[in-house]
């Protein structure tokens, strides 16, 4: 344990990219499925991020490196198997026996080894984008300058973007190799995702993509056309118009939503369940349409305060949204996008399509909270009209 416990501490700095205990001796349902431990800055202080996996569930818990020391020691090996260690100068593999017994094998990064990422003052994390390294459309955008250094401003934007090219790259195996990915982004804005999921596909991944971006502002698509011709990005193409009326007759394998307002995400998550999209990443925003219905006696005491009520309604208006696609066949996680600090509205609804439908309880939710939602709503309309068109009745 000695030797251990020296490799966790010349580990636990910032060199770290990160390290992954997996291979749990516990199961069941609540039982934590592997933890992975980074390196982040707070408040310009070094600590590092424990994320524990919990079924669907995902948990952070920052602390000191002693802390975090302490927290591995105490995980391993008595709760998992292994654990692998990536810095800046090595790599590192700890095994643990079935008799308790624990194998160490490190090796150094020569010359020809891993790239070394820019860890430079406050920047500790690897990104997907890379730090130093100048992307056409971040420099158009404001997020870089054009030696590559992200704008301070705009690192908020820049980490938003990476983190949501994680979500990206979990679900890459669900998306198709034989043929290219569909993907559409609803409600694009300024497509700053958009860019960034297509040069993440096609770039970096050398997958084939024909991309869509959906916005009502006629001046943001033009401009977003515009930048596209300028890449070369010739199977990404921008459009103007409204999500619910939007039509599309290919097979569609990604469905994007971020902070499309209130029920434009509805509308979003009806079309990708109509098209039964092969993934879902959606960031809802602004859920007025709960907030106005919602009533509940058991949780007068709370409604009663309209921040809270607000939030309440959000938080509920999710619920039911994720409930709906797993009853729709979707395996579907709720979690956290970027954290509570830079933006209130940190949720990501990730679904990925199974054909499996799960017995839920939406409608007794609904029912409790005395409310209707559009997504229940179009939900309804399409299982009534199969079941006309079924019975011959059109």
């Amino acid at each position: 344990m000695e030797a251990l416990r020296q490799l966790l501490q010349e580990c636990l700095q910032q060199d770290l990219y990160q390290i992954v205990l997996s291979g749990t001796r516990t199961k069941g349902e609540d039982a934590v499925g592997k933890k992975k431990i980074r390196p982040v800055l707070i408040k310009n202080a070094l600590c590092f991020q424990t994320t524990s996996y919990v079924g669907k569930q995902v948990f952070h818990k920052n602390g000191s490196a002693r802390d975090t020391e302490a927290l591995i020691l105490a995980d391993f090996p008595a709760q998992y198997k292994q654990m692998q260690i990536d810095t800046k100068q090595f790599t590192a593999t700890v095994l643990s026996g079935k008799k308790g017994n624990i194998s160490i094998r490190k090796k150094l990064h020569g010359k020809d080894g891993k790239k070394q990422a820019d860890l430079s003052h406050n920047r500790v994390k690897r990104y997907i984008l890379e730090e130093g390294r100048a992307v056409p459309f971040l420099v158009d955008l404001g997020v870089q300058t054009r030696d590559g250094k992200t704008v301070q401003s705009r690192y908020d934007k820049f980490r938003q973007i990476n983190r949501f090219l994680e979500f990206v790259e979990d679900v890459l195996d669900r998306l198709p190799t034989d043929r290219p990915v569909r993907v559409i982004d609803f409600g694009c804005g300024k497509s700053y995702l958009t860019f960034a999921m297509y040069y993440y596909l096609h770039e970096l991944q050398k997958r084939q993509v024909r991309m869509t971006g959906l916005d009502l502002k006629a001046d943001v698509i033009a401009a977003c056309s515009q930048l596209a011709e300028k890449y070369g990005y010739d199977q990404l193409d921008f459009v103007q118009g409204d999500i619910a009326a939007y039509k599309e007759t290919e097979n569609v394998d990604m469905v994007v939503t971020l902070h499309a307002c209130d029920t434009a995400t509805d509308y979003a998550l009806y079309q990708a369940i109509c098209w039964k999209a092969k993934v879902i990443l959606s960031v809802p925003c602004c859920q007025h349409e709960v907030n106005g219905q919602i009533a509940c006696g058991a949780l007068e005491g709370a409604l009663k305060y309209g921040l809270i009520r607000e939030r309440m309604s959000a938080l509920f208006t999710d619920a039911l949204r994720a409930n709906l696609l797993e009853e729709s066949g979707y395996d579907t996680q709720v979690i956290e996008f970027i954290d509570m600090e830079h933006t209130p509205k940190n949720i990501l609804l990730r679904a990925v399509y199974t054909g499996k439908k799960k017995p839920c309880k939406s409608r007794q939710l609904a029912e409790t909270l005395h409310v209707h939602t559009t997504l229940q709503k179009l939900l309804e309309n399409e299982k009534t009209e199969q079941f006309r068109q079924k019975d011959g009745e059109i």
